[in-house]
Parts: C-alpha cells; sequence; structure tokens
C-alpha cells in the first residue's frame, strides 16, 4: 500500500547496521589485537549486531509514541531514586544496620544500583500503562500537536473493508482522516481476492479497490501497520484490540461481536451499521415523503416505493403512478420480523376525501 514498502526499508537498514558493527569489530580488533586477529572483531561486530537486531525483533509492535511514554516515565522513575539518595536513606540503612553490613560502601553501591534499576523500572511500565489524559494531570494544559490536528488514528478491520461504504465515509469529512491498516488484515485481503470462491473473491477485490481510492485521495493518510501475523493462540479480534491499544487507536468495523468485545476491553469502537440506524429516517404516522413507486403491491389497486435506506412502503391506489415520484403520507406502521412494513395514502387523494 505504501509507496515505499516499510519493509524493504527495514532490511535495508538492517543489513547496513550489520556491515558498520563488522567494520567497527575489526578496526577496535586491529588496534587492540594486532591485525592478524581481524577474524576476532568480525566475530564480536557479527554477535553485537545479531543481538541487537534480535532485541529488535521483539519490539516490532513497539512505536515511537510508546518509546517516547517510556523514557519520560523512565526519567521520573530515575529521578525519585536520585531523590531518595540526596536524602541520605543508604546511609541510614548502613548506620541502622552497621554491625550486620561490614562493608558500606559496597552496600550503598548495590543498594543504589537496585534503587535506581527499580524505580526506572516502575515508572517505564507504570508510564507505558497510562494514557495521555493522565499525562495531562502531570503536565496541566500539554497536549501532543499531533492530536490536535489529525486526532487519534482509525484502524480499520477486513470487514469495514470489504463493506465498500468506508469511502464514502471518509469522503464526507466526518470522521478522523488518519487510517491504519495491519499488514496482516491486507495479506488476508490479498488471499480473498485470489479465492476459487465467486462470492469470497468479489469481497476481496472490493476491499482493495476501497483502499486504492482511500489511498488516492489527497486529504486522507493511510497507513500499513507492520504488525507480525497472529499466533495460533491469538484470535483474529483480539490481536486487533491489542494494535488498538499500543496505538491509542479507535477501531473502525461492522462486526457487532468484535464490536462487543472492543467495549469490554475499554477500547473505543465505531460500528458503521450503528451509525447507519442512527441516521434512518423515522417513519411514523403522518409523517409525509417524496416516494418513487416502483412497482405493484399484493392488492391490485397498491403501488410500491422504497426509501434511500430499503424501507419499504405499501401506497394504496398507487398502482396507477408506477413509475413517478409521488408525495405520500404514512398511515399505519407494522413491526414484523422481516422487518418494518409502513402503509401511506398519496395526498392527493387525502385532500379529495376531505
Amino acid at each position: 500500500m505504501n509507496k515505499f514498502s516499510s519493509k524493504a526499508s527495514l532490511n535495508i537498514a538492517r543489513v547496513l547496521y550489520l556491515i558498520v558493527c563488522e567494520f567497527a569489530g575489526m578496526a577496535l580488533a586491529h588496534q587492540l589485537l594486532g591485525p592478524d586477529k581481524l577474524w576476532v572483531g568480525m566475530v564480536a561486530g557479527l554477535c553485537v549486531a545479531m543481538f541487537f537486531m534480535f532485541i529488535e525483533n521483539l519490539s516490532k509492535s513497539y512505536t515511537i509514541r510508546g518509546f517516547s511514554t517510556g523514557t519520560f516515565g523512565l526519567l521520573i522513575g530515575l529521578f525519585c531514586a536520585w531523590l531518595m539518595t540526596r536524602v541520605g536513606i543508604p546511609d541510614i540503612i548502613s548506620s541502622v544496620f552497621d554491625e550486620v553490613i561490614p562493608n558500606s560502601q559496597g552496600f550503598k553501591t548495590a543498594f543504589n544500583t537496585m534503587l535506581f534499576a527499580s524505580l526506572g523500572f516502575l515508572g517505564t511500565v507504570i508510564a507505558l500503562r497510562s494514557g495521555q489524559d493522565d499525562f495531562a494531570v502531570v503536565i496541566p494544559y500539554v497536549r501532543f500537536r499531533s492530536d490536535s490536528t489529525t486526532g487519534r488514528p482509525l484502524l480499520l478491520d477486513g470487514d469495514v473493508i470489504t463493506d465498500g461504504r468506508i469511502a464514502a465515509v471518509m469522503r464526507s469529512g466526518f470522521l478522523e482522516k488518519n487510517i491504519i491498516i495491519p499488514r496482516f488484515v491486507l495479506e488476508e485481503l490479498q488471499v480473498m481476492s485470489n479465492s476459487p470462491s465467486p462470492g469470497r473473491r468479489q469481497r476481496g477485490q472490493r476491499g482493495l479497490e476501497c483502499l486504492e481510492t482511500l489511498q488516492t485521495s489527497r486529504d486522507i493518510k493511510v497507513t500499513v501497520h507492520d504488525s507480525t501475523a497472529r499466533s495460533s493462540e491469538d484470535s483474529h479480534d483480539a490481536h486487533l484490540l491489542q494494535i488498538c491499544q499500543i496505538l491509542n487507536a479507535k477501531i473502525l468495523t461492522t462486526d457487532d461481536n468484535l464490536t462487543k468485545v472492543a467495549r469490554l476491553q475499554n477500547v473505543e469502537v465505531l460500528n458503521l451499521n450503528d451509525m447507519n440506524e442512527a441516521l434512518k429516517p423515522q417513519v411514523d404516522v403522518g409523517t409525509r415523503v417524496q416516494l418513487p413507486i416502483v412497482r405493484t403491491g399484493k392488492e391490485d389497486h397498491q403501488g410500491v416505493g422504497y426509501l434511500p435506506d430499503g424501507t419499504m412502503i405499501v401506497v394504496n391506489n398507487g398502482v396507477s403512478k408506477i413509475g413517478t415520484t409521488q408525495s405520500v403520507t404514512v398511515i399505519s406502521t407494522i413491526n414484523t420480523t422481516a422487518g418494518l412494513m409502513v402503509f401511506a395514502e398519496m395526498d392527493s387523494e387525502k385532500q379529495a376525501d376531505n
């Protein structure tokens, strides 16, 4: 989806980093051990590079937002540890247990190391678990500039992409125009588009066309998140919600079950079906609508028309007006298992009766 593949860029960065580590190791070995021990530097450089690339692989889902948040918490933890050493807590403990601690200087060094490491760790973990509103309490009136301009990103699942309505909704401007697509969702759409089943293949192709439409829109930002393929233990919905929590994003879907699970986990979710229900026009007795009459009803005198949301209206004595748009007034509604049945009369006939 991106013009430049982020995966290819990461591989290039890894290769360059490996080369730098190899040359740095060889240079150190040449200076310290002599030109005959260059292989030692090569092995050492390879080990260092592999170690940090292993750390990078473990932190695939870690973003710059999480890094900055963790760094802020680490600084707070280290500051609290520094305050505790300034007030002389290690000295107090050493003096109280003077008989038990023969080497007070060694104890102070070990205690300070554990104190800084423990409070730094706690500060980092607590910061990563906190939301942006919690930071606003610590630093009042401060907000990230990106939050005030683009808003929280929207994470799209496969159901809402294949639904096809998302492109029109995004162009309307009612939602934030910062979209995130997990890479495993994109791969699932590709598999669907190549499926032997005609219905599944059509849904996959419609989803890819929808994403292409969104990407070509100048005012809509589409980002592919390089999340790893979900493991067998994690469900599809659980992986989506995990990414939402990591990126502090909202999830946009049409899946009712995913909507319920997201709300139970306090993840903000937007369901297009809920919005569609809220936007349906209220059809009550006495409502007057302009209705195109398109076919006959069960009775010979009835005409049938449809509202934009698909609601069917049966018009008494409307058979002669098929193919035209008439002003009708609702006279009764009946809720059935198949949906809402609406009966109406043409306004011209009501006026004639009066």
